[in-house]
């Protein structure tokens, strides 16, 4: 990648120490595929970390504001009923599981917690936009390895208020501010690392599965979360935190960025293969008019065929997906499920089925949208299905545990499944778009515009779910499917695009086949 500044010509200088350490036990240079490996599992531990310390806050926030709006009923049933035969101190002699941590537990918690991730979000997402630039200009390995130890840093600072007794919301709304600016060199980077080692062809069931981290993350994050809350909320926090460090300085000695910077060469292997004549080329989403030869800028990168509406779509459907990172575990452990209510720590458990849903819907968007070759018919199609999803669950995740999870899981399928194509093989074509003529120091800046557009709308989402709750979760599920709908009706005209070009093609076929003596024509490059 050009932004990593270093020599071709001199790759034993940029090749990280781990790397230079195993082939020095080898005594061989490192094939070209092993370094694919090395950079899929990296970059799969590094995200799925970041996710990880990002799920932990949504755990965490049940034990700030215990309190439901059905706060005498709750209190008489779910705390005696789960704590009754357990210690209620934890390792903190002044926090009582179940009390809440000031200002959190008063009347307006629910609103100062959206706030938090509000604040977050928006750092983030304004982040995003500046580490796309800087990511294209600078090492990554050095980048994602700040970003990483500087996220592991402030989200143990949040836990670390559990121990000194802090009581300040401003201090946790700067330390997740600070989070969140750091989160924001995770996901521009990982991308355009991935995207310097692959190329286009399976591109969307190989990233559908590599995106796993991000559910996996989450579901790691609720978990430890969820088992650690029992001996005090801090160390919900600061256990994730060190382990992303942990992760950053094991990527800092692992990951290569590029191949030129190792002086790897590139195999004939035909996943990386570049496009053959005629190749996709068809591809609506990918057609352009002109090509430029200059590097491109941020304007330049939002002009992109594709861009602008697949960045508003995910704005959407980021809404949606991060309104229930953020506030799942919340409402499973405020909404009764067969007449009882669970505990923060089944309800951080239970709602990791969520983000098991995700995986598979992220692997099956991948692989459908490489199938049919249509990436926004497969976006937008699971969008719509996401709308009776969300309203089954809403309407009928209550009634038995048993179909929660099902409800559950099928609703993370379609929640998660376009916006896990969006932020990975979306973002990767577009970065490598024809009028870009290979020129890969795009890529993260593409990345940063799509998934910083989608993070605003993130951040939205909970702010909008911490005040909305607070009087009907009706009302929260009704703006989740309203901003579905737009999320699918957003990328209608490159649905119609990519089902007239298909049209086009089969008739092209058809009568080209029924010609005298006529045979079935190569694929021909518009």
């Amino acid at each position: 990648m050009g932004s990593t500044g270093e020599s071709e010509g001199k790759p034993n200088c940029s090749r990280p120490p781990a790397i230079r350490f195993i082939e020095h036990l080898k005594k061989s240079a490192i094939s070209y595929k092993t370094y694919q490996a090395i950079v899929l599992i990296v970059t799969f531990f590094a995200y799925l970390t970041y996710h990880a310390t990002r799920k932990t806050t949504s755990v965490v926030k049940s034990a700030l504001d215990p309190q439901s709006p059905d706060t005498e009923l709750k209190s008489s049933i779910s705390w005696t009923r789960f704590y009754a035969q357990k210690p209620l101190e934890t390792t903190r002699g002044s926090w009582v599981l179940g009390s809440g941590w000031a200002p959190f537990n008063g009347v307006d918690g629910t609103a100062l917690l959206g706030e938090l991730d509000v604040s977050f979000l928006f750092v983030y997402a304004t982040g995003m936009y500046f580490s796309g630039h800087v990511g294209d200009r600078m090492n990554l390995r050095i980048f994602l390895t700040i970003g990483m130890i500087g996220t592991g840093l402030f989200t143990a600072l949040f836990g670390v208020g559990y121990w000194l007794s802090i009581h300040s919301f401003y201090y946790y709304l700067v330390v997740q501010m600070l989070a969140g600016l750091f989160q924001s060199t995770g996901w521009p980077s990982v991308v355009a690392v991935v995207g310097n080692w692959f190329g286009k062809k399976k591109r969307g069931l190989i990233m559908g599965i590599w995106n796993a981290h991000t559910s996996l993350g989450n579901i790691t994050g609720s978990v430890v979360a969820s088992a650690l809350l029992k001996y005090g909320w801090g160390w919900s926090m600061v256990v994730p935190g060190f382990g992303i460090a942990l992760v950053g300085l094991a990527l800092f000695l692992l990951l290569p960025v590029s191949p030129e910077s190792v002086g790897a060469t590139i195999d004939n292997d035909e996943w990386l293969s570049p496009r053959k004549e005629g190749d996709e080329t068809t591809e609506p989403l990918l057609r352009t008019k002109s090509e430029e030869k200059d590097a491109v800028g941020f304007l330049e990168a939002w002009r992109i065929p594709g861009v602008a509406p697949f960045a508003l779509c995910l704005f959407f459907a980021k809404l949606v997906a991060y309104t229930f990172l953020y506030w799942l575990p919340f409402y499973i452990s405020h909404n009764a499920i067969e007449g009882r209510y669970l505990s923060n720590e089944e309800a951080g458990n239970l709602s990791t089925l969520f983000d098991v849903g995700g995986v598979v819907g992220g692997i099956l968007a991948g692989h459908i949208s490489d199938r049919l070759d249509a990436r926004a018919i497969t976006a937008a199609s699971f969008m719509y299905c996401a709308i009776p999803a969300l309203f089954f669950f809403r309407s009928y995740g209550h009634v038995s545990m048993t179909l929660s999870i099902v409800l559950m899981l099928i609703t993370g399928m379609f929640v998660n499944g376009p916006y896990a194509l969006i932020t990975t093989a979306v973002s990767a074509d577009l970065g490598t778009h024809s009028s870009l003529k290979g020129n890969a120091r795009a890529l993260a800046t593409v990345t940063a515009i799509i998934d910083g557009t989608g993070s605003i709308g993130a951040a939205i989402g909970p702010l909008l779910t911490g005040y909305i709750s607070a009087k009907s979760w009706s009302a929260v599920f009704t703006m989740l499917m309203v901003a579905a709908l737009i999320a699918g009706l957003l990328l209608t005209r490159l649905v119609v695009a990519e089902v007239a070009d298909k049209i086009h093609r089969l008739t092209t076929t058809t009568t080209s086949q029924d010609l005298p003596g006529s045979r079935p024509p190569a694929t021909e490059e518009v």
